[in-house]
């Protein structure tokens, strides 16, 4: 299979709304938006859209059991000065920054309608907790 874009889609009481959020918050920008969906791109990754649905148009599928919840991650240069200007921006910040062993540096935002945002940095993973994994250093 060849791909060329890449999308994610979420079902939502309010696509204008998430999509407000992620330029707001982001740097996505809004480039559709039809009340009952908004797509957004991000001007430095313009082959990945972030879409909007609401949740009771026609055109999403019946809800269905299994999926509990969902996140989105997001790969920054510096996640420290990131969570440091969302926090002053108004974002709810769920769990707060943390230096994971396997080599990512990372902080979760609470984003539209119970979205969960993930901001990365990849750190150095510890040698020692790799090891310990099996995994290679």
């Amino acid at each position: 299979m060849q791909v060329g874009r890449v999308g994610a889609a979420f079902a939502v009481k309010d696509p204008s709304a998430a999509g407000a959020w992620f330029d707001q918050h982001l740097g996505f920008r809004v480039v559709a938006d039809l009340g009952w969906y908004a797509s957004t791109q991000h001007p430095d990754h313009t082959a990945l859209a972030v879409d909007f649905v609401k949740h009771d148009h026609d055109t999403w599928v019946e809800q269905s059991a299994g999926l509990q919840g969902a996140m989105l991650a997001l790969e920054v240069s510096d996640v420290d000065a990131e969570h440091a200007r969302l926090a002053e921006g108004g974002a709810t910040v769920l769990k707060e920054l943390v230096t994971e062993p396997w080599g990512q540096r990372r902080v979760q935002l609470a984003g539209p309608e119970g979205l969960v945002i993930e901001l990365v940095q990849p750190v150095a993973p510890d040698p020692e907790w790799m090891a310990a994994q099996g995994l290679p250093t």
